[in-house]
Order: C-alpha cells, then sequence, then structure tokens
C-alpha cells in the first residue's frame, strides 16, 4: 500500500479525541501505575505517526489519542479484518500493519510499553483456526518482544487478547537518543479442515462502532543523571 504523506501527523495530547477516551484510558492506566509502580512524567508527551504500512491498515484507517495522564495511549482502526472462504481475496488471510511511531519524551525520562490491550470480533467455522500477533522493537535495536493468541472455531464472538511485560523485561527506550518505536501486529486466519468453498471464517480487529480500540499502557522511568 502506499506510504502516509511525507507531512507527519501531530496528536497532541488534550484534543477532542483524547478527551473522549480519557475516562477509560485514565482507568486502565491508574491500575497499571498501581501495579508497576509507574511514575509517569508531569509535562505532556507527543506522539507522532511516522508511517503507517500494511494491508491492515491503509492510508486514513489508523488513529492514535493519548490518555491526559501520559501513561497510555490507543490506536483505533477502522478497516483491519483477515478472512477467508466465500467473498474473500486469495491475500486475505493475513492483514497487518506496521505503526512507526515518533514519542517526544519530556526531558530526563524515558518509557517501554507494559502492556497492551487488543478487542476485536471472530467468527471461526468449526476447524478453522485464527491468530493475533504483536511486536514491539524500537528502531535500531536488537531486542524485539512478541506476543501470539491463537483462537479456534467454531467460534462466532467478540476477542480480547493481552500482552502483558514483567518490569525487569521490559524493552526501554534509550535515555538521550530519539528511537522511533515500531509496533507490527497480524491477524491471520487459516481455513483448516473447514470447508472454503462453502462458508467464510473471519478475524476483526477494527473499531466501526467506535468501541474497539487497542490500548497501550506506558511505563516510565528516569534517566540516570
Amino acid at each position: 500500500m502506499p506510504r502516509r504523506t511525507r507531512r507527519q501527523r501531530a496528536l497532541l495530547v488534550g484534543g477532542a479525541a483524547a478527551a473522549m477516551l480519557a475516562s477509560t484510558l485514565t482507568a486502565h492506566s491508574a491500575s497499571a501505575a498501581t501495579d508497576q509502580g509507574i511514575v509517569a512524567p508531569p509535562d505532556k508527551i507527543v506522539i507522532e505517526i511516522a508511517t503507517v504500512n500494511g494491508s491492515g491498515c491503509r492510508q486514513g484507517t489508523a488513529a492514535i489519542a493519548v490518555s491526559p495522564d501520559n501513561t497510555a495511549f490507543t490506536v483505533t482502526y477502522s478497516d483491519y479484518l483477515a478472512q477467508v472462504g466465500l467473498g474473500a481475496k486469495p491475500t486475505d488471510f493475513r492483514k497487518n500493519c506496521q505503526l512507526n511511531l515518533i514519542v517526544h519524551v519530556p526531558h530526563g525520562f524515558t518509557y517501554a510499553v507494559a502492556s497492551a490491550d487488543y478487542r476485536g470480533y471472530a467468527r471461526l467455522q468449526p476447524g478453522a483456526t485464527a491468530v493475533q500477533k504483536a511486536s514491539y522493537y524500537f528502531q535500531g535495536s536488537p531486542d524485539t518482544a512478541s506476543r501470539s493468541h491463537p483462537y479456534a472455531g467454531p467460534y462466532d464472538n467478540n476477542w480480547q487478547a493481552t500482552d502483558e511485560t514483567d518490569w525487569g523485561q521490559l524493552v526501554w527506550a534509550p535515555c538521550g537518543v530519539k528511537r522511533n518505536f515500531n509496533i507490527n501486529t497480524e491477524l491471520r486466519v487459516n481455513a483448516g479442515t473447514s470447508d472454503p468453498t462453502r462458508t467464510n471464517s473471519f478475524i476483526a480487529m477494527d473499531s466501526t462502532d467506535g468501541d474497539i480500540k487497542t490500548i497501550y499502557r506506558l511505563a516510565w522511568k528516569e534517566c540516570p543523571a
């Protein structure tokens, strides 16, 4: 798919979109702060989308909002669905999205993604399977964290998956160096023993009804003096 325009979209904390999400994000991030001792920096952060690439997030179908307390952000998708069978193209069995983010961090702090919540809907025929996968890494860093969540048919319901990382295993942004943060997500469906000539199986991660969002919770710590 074509890349997003070179003019990067700056998403500032405190805008209308962030205000609409504030109650949900604050509840999640408050829990994370209590559980992991997260102390967010007092200054506001800015997240820019450098590039958005992938069949699951065509241009204009992904948006980001940051929570008022700087401990979480959401990504909302409007067209992220993988499917096999009736009505599906041969390439539709796998969809992916790579977000390349520029996180402007307040001076003296560094951050890591402590956890991520993914939500969507799936309808899998008996014998069909699906998987949701996510990988996280900083540009130029060899450290990559990956998590996968499988689903098996028969299944016709909402789904939710959470990726969590222990504090000691968090991958932190280098202090004093600007490194873009990459989140690569994937949805995949396999017809398995189901009959793709007669049935359709799919898994979606989207927000057409405004309720399905991916929430990432940030951990913060002060850099060494």
